[in-house]
């Protein structure tokens, strides 16, 4: 098994998430998984597992066969961190089924009641590209698909389960990929929760204004207030609904810092997600722990990635000196088996790589002794 360059250890499933491969070939590895997870409909019993439909339009977000009014009871949201997309616009929706409503007792782990549909559009340059959906089935798993727009923008077909590798060009020579199932289970399939920037944090109505790429919410988008008040989350700690989360960070600068990378990398390095035994959180939780996050798992912590021509052995995070920091690195870079993330991005992220050299900057070394801990 190839070794990982981040920590020189062997993750049973560390290949799709922590090291990126060529497009085409990783493309052709997800390619039997993919078309295997969505020809499996029949469950013990004989029960049928729900299939993704052909068109994006009989998903339930539009009213009628159209494809620009919603259908009721959709509701959109903007998380104040969105993912880097090379530079798409997005768009977001999520629908419970009449009289469900999501499960926010732990505050950092929303559970989320069968049925439950989410969207999410990706635009470049004023045209959809495509839609991705997610549907929880009846036995607990997700389903994921891609829906493909049209080249007139009336209508998105769902695209093969294995991807469509540069499905659209964009400006500047690069290109956007299509994800396949594989893709997706990589990412929303690696943390406690699979459904990615609608939580307490993301959607709390203290927004930091320093966050890159920043969306301004739409008059009637969802926040964690509005959420509970609608009755679509329940249960959650009330000291959040009286003051709303926010990350605690000594500076401006560090909170949007830590923010991106909760945003862009935390859904895969969680201390309680599939990739636990790397040891690297960069989670932000809303109930902290001093032994999680980045300061205690990456700050003045060794690195075993070490990129070409580098003299001196790295850090995860070496606080005065982003020229060591692997991290930096490894966000400056679109080389396959360097660049993070690993998959879902051609372009660098001039801003966040700026953002998060400045906040390594201003760090002060530690005198950390012990090991980070990882929670299985």
């Amino acid at each position: 098994m190839r070794q990982d360059r981040c920590t020189g250890r062997h993750p049973a499933r560390v290949d799709a998430r922590a090291t990126r491969v060529p497009a085409t070939r990783r493309f052709a590895l997800t390619a039997g998984l993919a078309t295997l997870l969505l020809a499996t409909t029949a469950l013990a019993g004989g029960t049928r597992r729900v299939e993704a439909p052909p068109r994006l339009a009989d998903t339930g977000l539009y009213a009628g066969s159209g494809a620009e009014t919603l259908a009721r009871h959709v509701r959109t949201w903007t998380p104040q961190y969105p993912l880097w997309s090379d530079g798409a616009t997005k768009r977001r929706w999520i629908l419970l089924p009449p009289g469900r409503s999501i499960d926010a007792s732990d505050p950092d782990a929303w559970v989320f009641p069968v049925g439950t549909r989410l969207w999410k559009e990706f635009s470049f340059e004023g045209r959809r590209v495509e839609t991705r959906y997610m549907q929880r089935r009846a036995d607990g798993s997700w389903l994921y698909a891609t829906y493909r727009w049209t080249a007139d923008g009336t209508d998105a077909l769902r695209a093969p389960a294995t991807g469509v590798p540069a499905a659209a060009r964009l400006a500047g020579g690069s290109v956007h990929d299509l994800p396949s199932v594989g893709d997706c289970e990589a990412c929303h399939g690696a943390g406690r929760t699979p459904v990615l920037g609608f939580s307490a944090l993301q959607l709390s109505p203290d927004r930091d204004p320093l966050a890159p790429h920043a969306e301004p919410p739409a008059a009637d988008a969802l926040d964690l207030a509005s959420a509970v008040r609608a009755g679509l989350v329940h249960r959650p700690p009330r000291a959040l609904l009286e003051t709303p989360p926010r990350i605690q960070a000594g500076t401006d600068v560090a909170r949007a810092a830590l923010g991106y990378l909760h945003g862009n990398c935390g859904g895969c390095h969680d201390l309680r997600g599939e990739l636990a035994s790397l040891g690297l959180d960069l989670t932000q939780r809303v109930v902290p722990r001093p032994d999680a996050g980045p300061d205690a798992t990456a700050v003045d912590v060794p690195a075993r990635y070490h990129p070409p021509g580098a003299g001196e052995a790295m850090l995860r995070i070496a606080p005065g000196r982003p020229e060591r920091s692997a991290l930096l690195h490894r966000m400056s870079s679109r080389a396959p088996a360097d660049q993070m993330p690993p998959i879902a991005t051609h372009r660098i992220d001039a801003d966040a790589v700026d953002l998060v050299r400045t906040w390594i900057s201003t760090l002060e070394p530690t005198e950390r002794v012990s090991r980070p801990l990882v929670e299985r």
